[in-house]
Protein backbone atom coordinates (compact mmCIF):
# COMPACT_ATOMS: atom_id res chain seq x y z
CA UNK A 1 0.00 0.00 0.00
CA UNK A 2 2.61 2.47 0.55
CA UNK A 3 4.10 1.64 -2.72
CA UNK A 4 0.88 2.49 -4.62
CA UNK A 5 0.06 5.27 -2.30
CA UNK A 6 3.46 7.33 -3.23
CA UNK A 7 2.79 6.62 -7.25
CA UNK A 8 -0.76 7.98 -6.29
CA UNK A 9 0.34 10.97 -4.27
CA UNK A 10 3.14 12.03 -6.90
CA UNK A 11 0.28 11.78 -9.66
CA UNK A 12 -2.16 13.76 -7.71
CA UNK A 13 -0.11 16.25 -6.83
CA UNK A 14 0.82 16.93 -10.64
CA UNK A 15 -2.31 16.38 -11.42
CA UNK A 16 -3.77 19.11 -9.84
CA UNK A 17 -1.23 21.60 -10.59
CA UNK A 18 -2.36 20.96 -14.38
CA UNK A 19 -5.71 22.01 -13.24
CA UNK A 20 -4.41 25.07 -10.88
CA UNK A 21 -2.60 26.22 -14.06
CA UNK A 22 -5.66 25.79 -16.23
CA UNK A 23 -7.46 27.79 -14.18
CA UNK A 24 -5.18 30.34 -13.17
CA UNK A 25 -5.09 30.90 -16.95
CA UNK A 26 -8.31 31.16 -17.42
CA UNK A 27 -8.68 34.12 -14.79
CA UNK A 28 -5.56 36.02 -16.02
CA UNK A 29 -7.31 36.09 -19.57
CA UNK A 30 -10.79 36.93 -17.95
CA UNK A 31 -12.37 34.35 -19.06
CA UNK A 32 -15.86 33.02 -17.55
CA UNK A 33 -14.01 31.27 -15.08
CA UNK A 34 -12.25 34.27 -13.60
CA UNK A 35 -13.40 34.24 -9.69
CA UNK A 36 -10.25 33.85 -7.91
CA UNK A 37 -12.17 32.90 -4.22
CA UNK A 38 -11.13 29.73 -5.14
CA UNK A 39 -7.45 30.23 -5.63
CA UNK A 40 -6.78 29.86 -1.58
CA UNK A 41 -8.69 26.92 -1.33
CA UNK A 42 -6.78 25.32 -4.33
CA UNK A 43 -3.41 26.29 -2.52
CA UNK A 44 -4.28 24.54 0.67
CA UNK A 45 -5.65 21.34 -1.06
CA UNK A 46 -2.10 21.32 -3.27
CA UNK A 47 -0.37 21.79 0.48
CA UNK A 48 -1.96 19.16 1.79
CA UNK A 49 -0.98 16.48 -1.25
CA UNK A 50 2.53 17.45 -0.89
CA UNK A 51 2.03 17.65 3.27
CA UNK A 52 0.72 14.19 3.33
CA UNK A 53 3.51 13.06 0.65
CA UNK A 54 6.35 14.26 2.67
CA UNK A 55 4.57 12.13 5.55
CA UNK A 56 5.40 8.97 3.92
CA UNK A 57 8.48 9.10 5.14
CA UNK A 58 8.33 9.33 8.27
CA UNK A 59 7.51 6.84 11.31
CA UNK A 60 4.04 7.40 11.78
CA UNK A 61 3.42 6.81 7.66
CA UNK A 62 5.35 4.21 7.45
CA UNK A 63 3.32 2.54 9.93
CA UNK A 64 0.08 3.56 9.13
CA UNK A 65 -0.53 4.65 5.46
CA UNK A 66 -3.98 4.14 5.89
CA UNK A 67 -4.16 7.31 7.42
CA UNK A 68 -2.17 9.41 4.55
CA UNK A 69 -4.54 7.77 2.41
CA UNK A 70 -7.98 8.96 3.99
CA UNK A 71 -5.96 12.58 4.29
CA UNK A 72 -5.27 12.75 0.75
CA UNK A 73 -8.36 11.33 -0.79
CA UNK A 74 -9.81 14.64 1.68
CA UNK A 75 -7.69 16.82 0.89
CA UNK A 76 -9.26 17.14 -2.80
CA UNK A 77 -13.11 16.16 -1.89
CA UNK A 78 -13.20 18.46 1.49
CA UNK A 79 -11.15 21.09 0.50
CA UNK A 80 -13.14 22.35 -1.72
CA UNK A 81 -16.69 21.68 0.01
CA UNK A 82 -15.29 23.70 2.92
CA UNK A 83 -14.57 26.22 0.59
CA UNK A 84 -18.01 26.12 -1.18
CA UNK A 85 -19.71 26.04 2.17
CA UNK A 86 -17.48 29.45 3.12
CA UNK A 87 -19.16 30.68 -0.02
CA UNK A 88 -22.47 30.27 1.21
CA UNK A 89 -22.82 26.95 -1.34
CA UNK A 90 -23.19 23.28 -1.44
CA UNK A 91 -20.15 22.23 -4.15
CA UNK A 92 -21.21 18.95 -5.81
CA UNK A 93 -17.63 18.26 -7.35
CA UNK A 94 -18.54 15.00 -9.30
CA UNK A 95 -15.76 15.43 -11.62
CA UNK A 96 -12.90 15.96 -8.49
CA UNK A 97 -14.59 13.27 -6.58
CA UNK A 98 -15.05 10.44 -8.74
CA UNK A 99 -11.52 10.90 -10.51
CA UNK A 100 -9.92 10.76 -6.92
CA UNK A 101 -12.21 7.68 -6.14
CA UNK A 102 -11.22 6.31 -9.76
CA UNK A 103 -7.39 7.11 -9.11
CA UNK A 104 -7.34 5.36 -6.15
CA UNK A 105 -9.78 2.34 -6.97
CA UNK A 106 -7.31 1.47 -9.54
CA UNK A 107 -3.60 2.70 -8.80
CA UNK A 108 -4.30 1.82 -5.09
CA UNK A 109 -6.55 -0.87 -4.97
CA UNK A 110 -5.97 -1.97 -1.54
CA UNK A 111 -7.37 -2.45 2.12
CA UNK A 112 -11.52 -1.96 0.54
CA UNK A 113 -12.71 -0.89 3.63
CA UNK A 114 -10.72 2.68 3.82
CA UNK A 115 -11.86 3.18 0.27
CA UNK A 116 -15.30 3.37 1.42
CA UNK A 117 -14.42 5.53 4.40
CA UNK A 118 -13.03 7.83 2.06
CA UNK A 119 -16.09 7.95 0.29
CA UNK A 120 -18.39 8.01 3.01
CA UNK A 121 -16.35 11.15 4.66
CA UNK A 122 -16.63 13.12 1.48
CA UNK A 123 -20.73 11.76 1.20
CA UNK A 124 -21.29 12.69 4.81
CA UNK A 125 -20.52 16.01 4.70
CA UNK A 126 -22.03 17.02 1.24
CA UNK A 127 -25.58 15.68 2.20
CA UNK A 128 -24.57 16.11 6.27
CA UNK A 129 -23.41 19.52 6.68
CA UNK A 130 -24.80 21.22 3.67
CA UNK A 131 -28.09 19.37 4.85
CA UNK A 132 -27.96 21.09 8.67
CA UNK A 133 -26.95 24.87 7.49
CA UNK A 134 -29.62 24.55 4.79
CA UNK A 135 -27.38 24.99 1.60
CA UNK A 136 -27.95 23.82 -1.94
CA UNK A 137 -26.14 23.54 -4.67
CA UNK A 138 -26.35 25.98 -7.90
CA UNK A 139 -29.00 25.27 -10.29
CA UNK A 140 -30.13 21.57 -8.76
CA UNK A 141 -31.38 19.74 -5.73
CA UNK A 142 -28.73 18.48 -3.04
CA UNK A 143 -31.06 15.69 -3.12
CA UNK A 144 -30.90 15.45 -6.97
CA UNK A 145 -32.07 11.45 -7.72
CA UNK A 146 -30.00 11.14 -10.73
CA UNK A 147 -27.28 12.44 -8.92
CA UNK A 148 -27.05 9.90 -5.87
CA UNK A 149 -27.83 7.17 -8.38
CA UNK A 150 -24.76 7.51 -10.38
CA UNK A 151 -22.52 8.58 -6.95
CA UNK A 152 -23.89 4.96 -5.88
CA UNK A 153 -23.49 2.81 -8.97
CA UNK A 154 -20.16 4.60 -8.93
CA UNK A 155 -18.54 4.00 -5.69
CA UNK A 156 -20.30 0.46 -5.75
CA UNK A 157 -18.24 -0.26 -8.83
CA UNK A 158 -15.01 1.15 -7.46
CA UNK A 159 -15.44 -0.51 -3.78
CA UNK A 160 -16.11 -4.12 -5.68
CA UNK A 161 -12.80 -3.59 -7.92
CA UNK A 162 -10.82 -3.07 -5.01
CA UNK A 163 -12.20 -5.43 -2.98
CA UNK A 164 -11.55 -8.42 -5.89
CA UNK A 165 -8.25 -6.79 -6.59
CA UNK A 166 -7.74 -7.27 -2.27
CA UNK A 167 -8.72 -10.90 -2.59
CA UNK A 168 -6.98 -11.88 -6.00
CA UNK A 169 -4.01 -10.71 -4.12
CA UNK A 170 -4.27 -12.61 -1.31
CA UNK A 171 -5.16 -15.39 -3.10
CA UNK A 172 -1.45 -15.15 -5.05
CA UNK A 173 0.10 -14.62 -1.20
CA UNK A 174 -1.28 -17.65 0.34
CA UNK A 175 -0.62 -19.71 -3.27
CA UNK A 176 3.22 -17.88 -2.54
CA UNK A 177 3.02 -19.15 0.66
CA UNK A 178 1.57 -22.56 0.39
CA UNK A 179 4.20 -22.76 -2.42
CA UNK A 180 7.22 -21.71 -0.19
CA UNK A 181 5.97 -24.02 2.83
CA UNK A 182 6.01 -27.01 0.06
CA UNK A 183 9.34 -26.11 -1.05
CA UNK A 184 10.82 -25.57 2.49
CA UNK A 185 8.70 -28.99 3.35
CA UNK A 186 10.87 -30.79 0.24
CA UNK A 187 14.17 -28.93 0.85
CA UNK A 188 14.22 -30.94 4.73
CA UNK A 189 12.83 -34.25 3.25
CA UNK A 190 15.64 -33.98 0.95
CA UNK A 191 18.23 -33.20 3.97
CA UNK A 192 16.89 -36.43 5.32
CA UNK A 193 18.37 -38.23 2.35
CA UNK A 194 21.03 -36.11 1.25
CA UNK A 195 23.88 -34.23 2.87
CA UNK A 196 23.58 -30.66 2.26
CA UNK A 197 26.12 -29.97 -0.18
CA UNK A 198 25.13 -32.86 -1.94
CA UNK A 199 21.48 -32.10 -2.07
CA UNK A 200 22.52 -28.59 -3.66
CA UNK A 201 24.72 -30.54 -6.10
CA UNK A 202 22.08 -32.91 -6.92
CA UNK A 203 19.82 -29.28 -7.44
CA UNK A 204 22.06 -28.19 -9.55
CA UNK A 205 21.39 -30.69 -12.22
CA UNK A 206 25.26 -32.44 -11.77
CA UNK A 207 24.59 -35.83 -13.59
CA UNK A 208 27.02 -37.12 -11.82
CA UNK A 209 28.13 -36.68 -7.93
CA UNK A 210 30.64 -38.50 -6.83
CA UNK A 211 34.19 -37.13 -4.68
CA UNK A 212 36.84 -38.97 -3.33
CA UNK A 213 38.02 -38.56 0.41
CA UNK A 214 41.64 -39.29 1.42
CA UNK A 215 40.87 -40.10 5.06
CA UNK A 216 37.18 -40.84 6.75
CA UNK A 217 35.67 -43.04 9.36
CA UNK A 218 33.37 -45.69 8.49
CA UNK A 219 31.18 -47.13 11.73
CA UNK A 220 28.91 -49.95 11.40
CA UNK A 221 27.06 -51.42 14.28
CA UNK A 222 24.53 -54.30 14.28
CA UNK A 223 22.46 -55.14 17.11
CA UNK A 224 23.15 -58.84 18.10
CA UNK A 225 20.07 -61.27 17.84
CA UNK A 226 17.73 -58.80 16.96
CA UNK A 227 15.97 -61.82 14.60
CA UNK A 228 15.41 -63.83 17.34
CA UNK A 229 14.18 -61.01 19.33
CA UNK A 230 11.61 -59.60 16.53
CA UNK A 231 9.95 -63.16 16.25
CA UNK A 232 8.21 -62.98 19.53
CA UNK A 233 6.70 -59.34 19.54
CA UNK A 234 4.09 -58.07 16.77
CA UNK A 235 5.46 -55.92 13.40
CA UNK A 236 4.22 -52.98 14.45
CA UNK A 237 6.28 -52.88 17.79
CA UNK A 238 9.80 -54.26 16.50
CA UNK A 239 9.26 -51.48 13.60
CA UNK A 240 8.97 -48.72 17.00
CA UNK A 241 11.65 -50.62 18.80
CA UNK A 242 14.02 -50.16 15.63
CA UNK A 243 12.51 -46.67 15.53
CA UNK A 244 13.37 -45.60 18.74
CA UNK A 245 16.95 -47.31 18.95
CA UNK A 246 18.18 -45.88 15.53
CA UNK A 247 16.33 -42.00 16.23
CA UNK A 248 18.80 -42.30 19.01
CA UNK A 249 21.92 -43.12 17.12
CA UNK A 250 20.76 -40.46 14.98
CA UNK A 251 20.52 -37.80 17.80
CA UNK A 252 24.21 -38.78 18.75
CA UNK A 253 25.30 -38.50 14.83
CA UNK A 254 24.11 -34.73 15.14
CA UNK A 255 25.62 -34.72 18.47
CA UNK A 256 28.94 -35.16 17.11
CA UNK A 257 28.77 -33.67 13.82
CA UNK A 258 28.90 -37.52 11.79
CA UNK A 259 26.89 -38.11 8.87
CA UNK A 260 24.54 -41.29 8.98
CA UNK A 261 24.53 -42.68 5.58
CA UNK A 262 21.83 -45.77 5.63
CA UNK A 263 20.30 -48.41 7.75
CA UNK A 264 20.06 -51.98 6.46
CA UNK A 265 17.42 -54.14 8.25
CA UNK A 266 18.43 -53.73 11.97
CA UNK A 267 22.25 -52.71 10.73
CA UNK A 268 23.50 -48.89 10.85
CA UNK A 269 26.29 -46.91 9.33
CA UNK A 270 27.58 -43.87 10.21
CA UNK A 271 31.01 -41.79 8.82
CA UNK A 272 33.28 -39.03 9.72
CA UNK A 273 35.11 -36.60 7.49
CA UNK A 274 32.28 -36.37 4.89
CA UNK A 275 31.14 -34.70 2.58
CA UNK A 276 32.75 -32.03 4.56
CA UNK A 277 36.33 -33.03 5.28
CA UNK A 278 37.59 -32.24 8.93
CA UNK A 279 40.57 -33.86 11.09
CA UNK A 280 39.34 -34.97 14.01
CA UNK A 281 36.91 -37.80 12.52
CA UNK A 282 38.14 -40.73 14.25
CA UNK A 283 37.92 -38.69 17.34
CA UNK A 284 33.96 -38.25 16.92
CA UNK A 285 33.26 -41.52 15.35
CA UNK A 286 35.52 -43.14 18.68
CA UNK A 287 32.93 -40.98 21.06
CA UNK A 288 29.75 -42.26 19.43
CA UNK A 289 30.67 -45.59 19.60
CA UNK A 290 31.05 -45.05 23.18
CA UNK A 291 28.14 -43.46 23.48
CA UNK A 292 25.89 -45.99 21.68
CA UNK A 293 27.23 -48.49 23.67
CA UNK A 294 25.71 -46.76 26.64
CA UNK A 295 22.73 -46.14 24.97
CA UNK A 296 21.89 -49.24 24.31
CA UNK A 297 22.06 -49.63 28.49
CA UNK A 298 19.99 -47.29 28.93
CA UNK A 299 17.36 -48.40 26.38
CA UNK A 300 17.61 -52.26 27.82
CA UNK A 301 16.77 -51.04 31.40
CA UNK A 302 13.93 -48.46 29.60
CA UNK A 303 12.49 -51.49 28.04
CA UNK A 304 13.48 -54.51 30.50
CA UNK A 305 15.66 -56.33 28.39
CA UNK A 306 18.50 -57.23 27.35
CA UNK A 307 20.10 -55.69 23.83
CA UNK A 308 22.72 -55.77 22.98
CA UNK A 309 25.42 -54.30 19.68
CA UNK A 310 28.45 -55.44 17.79
CA UNK A 311 30.62 -51.89 16.39
CA UNK A 312 32.92 -51.78 13.78
CA UNK A 313 35.46 -48.72 13.00
CA UNK A 314 37.78 -48.46 10.38
CA UNK A 315 39.48 -45.19 8.97
CA UNK A 316 41.18 -44.92 5.35
CA UNK A 317 39.70 -43.25 2.05
CA UNK A 318 36.46 -43.96 0.70
CA UNK A 319 34.51 -42.64 -2.66
CA UNK A 320 31.07 -41.25 -1.68
CA UNK A 321 28.58 -40.18 -4.61
CA UNK A 322 24.84 -40.43 -5.16
CA UNK A 323 23.86 -43.50 -7.64
CA UNK A 324 20.34 -44.55 -9.45
CA UNK A 325 17.72 -42.66 -10.81
CA UNK A 326 14.80 -42.91 -8.40
CA UNK A 327 15.05 -43.89 -4.28
CA UNK A 328 18.43 -42.90 -5.12
CA UNK A 329 20.77 -42.54 -1.88
CA UNK A 330 24.11 -41.13 -0.96
CA UNK A 331 26.51 -44.20 -0.15
CA UNK A 332 30.06 -44.84 0.46
CA UNK A 333 32.36 -47.39 -1.45
CA UNK A 334 35.80 -48.69 -1.39
CA UNK A 335 38.13 -50.79 0.68
CA UNK A 336 37.98 -48.89 4.54
CA UNK A 337 34.34 -49.24 3.76
CA UNK A 338 34.39 -53.23 3.20
CA UNK A 339 36.92 -53.20 6.36
CA UNK A 340 35.02 -51.54 8.54
CA UNK A 341 31.69 -53.71 7.90
CA UNK A 342 34.10 -57.16 8.14
CA UNK A 343 35.02 -54.97 11.93
CA UNK A 344 31.47 -55.37 12.75
CA UNK A 345 30.21 -58.68 11.79
CA UNK A 346 33.28 -60.58 13.02
CA UNK A 347 32.98 -58.81 16.39
CA UNK A 348 31.86 -59.30 19.54
CA UNK A 349 28.72 -58.26 21.25
CA UNK A 350 28.91 -55.39 23.14
CA UNK A 351 32.74 -54.41 22.13
CA UNK A 352 33.96 -51.96 19.72
CA UNK A 353 36.17 -53.50 17.06
CA UNK A 354 38.73 -51.08 15.51
CA UNK A 355 41.32 -51.75 12.92
CA UNK A 356 45.46 -50.42 13.26
CA UNK A 357 44.32 -47.75 11.54
CA UNK A 358 41.92 -46.44 13.69
CA UNK A 359 44.33 -46.74 16.85
CA UNK A 360 47.28 -44.79 14.90
CA UNK A 361 44.57 -41.98 14.42
CA UNK A 362 43.55 -42.04 18.16
CA UNK A 363 46.76 -42.44 19.98
CA UNK A 364 47.01 -42.55 23.92
CA UNK A 365 43.41 -40.54 24.02
CA UNK A 366 42.25 -43.18 24.15
CA UNK A 367 41.54 -47.20 26.01
CA UNK A 368 42.51 -49.87 23.17
CA UNK A 369 42.66 -53.65 24.34
CA UNK A 370 44.14 -55.73 22.10
CA UNK A 371 42.28 -58.75 20.49
CA UNK A 372 44.96 -60.14 18.44
CA UNK A 373 45.32 -61.75 14.68
CA UNK A 374 41.79 -61.97 13.15
CA UNK A 375 41.15 -63.51 9.88
CA UNK A 376 38.71 -61.09 8.14
CA UNK A 377 37.22 -62.61 5.31
CA UNK A 378 38.53 -61.26 1.71
CA UNK A 379 41.20 -59.20 3.48
CA UNK A 380 43.37 -62.40 5.42
CA UNK A 381 45.08 -61.86 9.06
CA UNK A 382 44.63 -58.34 10.48
CA UNK A 383 45.19 -57.36 14.13
CA UNK A 384 42.42 -55.75 15.64
CA UNK A 385 41.77 -54.14 18.82
CA UNK A 386 38.47 -53.02 21.19
CA UNK A 387 37.89 -49.73 22.55
CA UNK A 388 37.70 -49.59 25.68
CA UNK A 389 36.93 -45.84 26.63
CA UNK A 390 38.66 -42.37 26.28
CA UNK A 391 41.37 -41.08 29.15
Amino acid sequence: MSQRLALGLRIAVVAYFTFFLLRLMFALTRSPFNDLTWFPMAIVAEVGLILFMGLQHTPLGRRHPEILFLGASWSVTLVEQVWATMQGIAFPGLFAWTLVFLTQATLIPVQWPFHLIAQLGTFLYYYGVNAVLGLQPENQSLWDPQQLLYLFWFCVISNLSVYLAERLRWSEIQAQRSLEAEKARSERLLLNILPKVVASKLKEKQRAIADSFADVTVLFADIVGFTQISAGIPPHEVVELLNYIFSTFDSLADKHGLEKIKTIGDAYMVVGGLPVECEDHAEAIADMALDMMEAMEQISREKGQLFQIRIGINTGPVIAGVIGRRKFIYDLWGDAVNIASRMESQGVASCIQVTEEVVSHLGDRYIFEKRGIVHIKGKGNMTTYFLKGKR
